[in-house]
């Protein structure tokens, strides 16, 4: 079981089939109905649940008996007015919107058999575009697939229309390979819907290098992240309009590729993503997430921007890791260990966790999160901002030091790459700043630092769950 949780956690998938010799009675399909209903809404972790009836075992044994790739063959009937045959540069075109559960029909789905002229296979269902697929299937506005999907290329080595029968012969799909298997994974819910379609293009290339081209044209869109499905939510602007209100100097970017005016203080520039970076190290004291964008605003946009938060938080925020970031240039100003200077994508968020920790530990609240504007005001009225920065690098230092030398488990080398996104490396960095502040009370200079991270209990609050 530990290694199935240690497999879920680095992005695996679990299918699950069905395997039957006779087909189902309509109790069982209620009863599947229901199991892939709950495995799609699952939150928790990523699977599927798919029906292998004799026709599926039949289709996989005659595949199985091809010595080359199998050569698919599939006729689709069309519906009347809700399709257009065309011919351009040569080339037999056909649009058509299909419904939904008439592509549960289309052989090869399963195996990735249809989709072997694509450039890659079924990413797994648990990346947002898939999630989004499925909650619109579940949902009562799933009328409304065919407008919300891009829609599904198919190409062939021949195809014929019998009056509103299309005849496809070497058919595969080299765009719609994430969708149709995510449907495939509803399948039960989608033999319900009527009224709702998704839009097929279908190209006969007879070509093997001119399909290559196609497959590769279609899938080589800029990729659409999850910061970007979340830039225009209505959190996200009520943050961009009460931040740029408070600062009118300032700046809140996000969509990707935004670029701020020179007249802007670059200072007061607060981008999208290192928000969420910064709330997920600060708030959620999790700085071993904070490298990834997609668990931010997937995953764990809800427990972060669910909240109203002020702009001089995010302001703090992006101020505090603005001083972060300008010890870890190549001057390297706190003697950062080498093997940390090579993670720069991850440690600095550490290290402005450890920064937050400063303010807990000496507070005698380690159970708790500062208020990352009050501790940066009382920072600077202390004078005392550079040395709590220096502090918390070296606390980062020490809890590298000391992990290096623990003795590992037999026939294991200690990982500084995997220990960073781990969450025993947080209790190392909060035992590092534990000793640092002890060993300052009787510090002459140091024990009035330390007095000025102090805060009062008012200006802490729990962390914000994230796991």
């Amino acid at each position: 079981m530990s290694d199935l949780s240690s497999a879920l956690e680095d992005g695996y998938d679990i299918n699950f089939e069905l395997i039957v010799t006779s087909s189902l009675t309509d109790s069982a399909r209620l009863d599947l109905a229901v199991f892939q209903k709950s495995l799609a809404e699952s939150e928790d972790f990523s699977a599927t649940l798919t029906l292998v009836d004799p026709e599926e075992l039949q289709r996989r044994y005659e595949l199985s008996l091809e010595k080359e790739n199998p050569y698919l063959k599939h006729r689709l009937e069309l519906e009347a007015g809700k399709f257009v045959d065309m011919k351009i540069a040569e080339t037999a075109v056909v649009i058509a919107a299909i419904p939904l559960r008439v592509c549960l029909e289309f052989p090869g789905i399963k195996d990735g058999a249809l989709f072997q002229k694509n450039v890659r296979q079924s990413l797994g269902l648990s990346n947002s575009v898939n999630k989004q697929i499925k909650s619109t299937i579940y949902s009562d506005r799933h009328r409304d697939f065919f407008f919300f999907h891009n829609g599904i290329t198919a190409i062939c080595s021949q195809m014929s229309r019998e009056g509103n029968e299309l005849v496809m012969q070497g058919l595969s799909v080299v765009n719609g390979c994430q969708s149709l298997t995510t449907i495939l994974s509803c399948s039960e819910q989608v033999k319900k819907l009527q009224d709702t379609y998704v839009m097929f293009r279908f190209y006969e290339i007879p070509q093997h290098d001119r399909a290559d081209k196609i497959s590769t044209s279609t899938n080589s869109q800029s990729t659409v992240k999850p910061r970007d499905l979340r830039s225009n939510d209505k959190r996200v602007l009520a943050l961009k309009k009460a931040f740029e209100q408070r600062y009118p100097d300032g700046l809140f970017l996000t969509k990707r590729g935004e670029q701020a005016p020179a007249e802007k203080d670059k200072n007061k520039v607060v981008d999208l993503a290192g928000l969420g970076k910064n709330l997920m190290a600060w708030h959620s004291q999790r700085p071993n997430i904070s490298y990834s964008e997609t668990k931010i605003f997937d995953k764990y946009f809800e427990q972060l921007f669910k909240r109203d938060y002020s702009p001089e938080k995010i302001y703090a925020l992006n101020e505090w890791m603005n001083l972060v970031l300008a010890g870890w240039a190549k001057e390297n100003p706190h003697g950062f260990n080498e093997t940390l200077l090579a993670m720069k994508s991850y440690a600095p968020f550490h290290h402005l966790y450890a920064i937050s920790m400063c303010f807990a530990a000496a507070s005698k609240h380690n159970d708790r999160v500062p208020d990352p504007s009050v501790a940066l005001r009382q920072a600077k009225e202390k004078g005392i901002v550079d040395w709590v920065v220096s502090i918390a690098a070296t606390s980062l230092n020490f809890a590298l030091e000391a992990a290096v030398n623990e003795p590992q488990p037999p026939n294991r080398v200690f990982s500084p790459a995997n220990w960073i996104r781990t969450k025993t490396c947080l209790s190392s960095i909060n035992n590092a700043i534990q000793m640092q502040l002890m060993m300052m009370a009787n510090m002459p200079g140091q024990k009035e630092k330390k007095e000025g991270l102090v805060l009062p209990a008012d200006d802490f609050e729990y962390r914000w769950q994230a796991d």
